[in-house]
């Protein structure tokens, strides 16, 4: 009778090891799930903000006085991005703009280079660069622009920014 009660505990003691193990196993994989599901996106906007895929061009970037415009360069390189959003602040008021995929679409008071405002303006292309104007007039200087891609509907923070605008005039000369 003694070695049948030791028998039962050492069964008992087997079947409760098990099932820990099986609940923290099913534990595991449900709150794996949830934190590979929320830092997709966070990988995805370190990825294209530490290694520069989404960038200004400087060198096309400048504003212009006498007509009231702002001109900058975007350069996306190996990146999948959604949309861009970018921020310019003029004298102290900012102004954001949306750049998409989708074509024809005309934002209200940006257009393409060499284009004109009723010209549909489009984000840059994998490994592609393009260069448009915003309307401000009266600028006299621009205080900064930046860029935030949007990755999976997800913002994210600033890629890029200049905080030197040189006048278009220096450009050209």
């Amino acid at each position: 009778m003694k070695n049948k009660k030791s028998l039962s505990t050492v069964i008992a003691t087997v079947l409760l090891i098990l099932l820990v193990t099986v609940a923290t196993a099913i534990v595991w994989v449900f709150v794996n799930n949830i934190v590979s599901e929320r830092t997709k996106g966070v990988q995805s906007c370190f990825d294209v903000e530490s290694s520069g895929k989404v960038t200004i061009n400087n060198y096309y970037t400048c504003f212009n006085s006498t007509a009231g415009e702002v001109q900058f360069s975007i350069n996306i390189g190996d990146a999948e991005i959604d949309s861009l959003v970018i921020f310019i602040l003029v004298g102290g008021n900012s102004r954001s703009f949306t750049l998409t995929n989708i074509d024809n679409i005309a934002a209200d008071g940006l257009r393409p280079y060499k284009g004109i405002d009723t010209d549909a303006v489009k984000l840059p292309g994998k490994n592609e660069g393009r260069t448009y104007v915003a309307n401000f007039p009266g600028v006299e200087k621009v205080d900064w622009i930046k860029i935030a891609p949007v990755i999976d509907k997800k913002q994210c923070d600033s890629s890029d920014a200049t905080y030197e605008i040189d006048s278009c005039a220096l450009l050209a000369s």
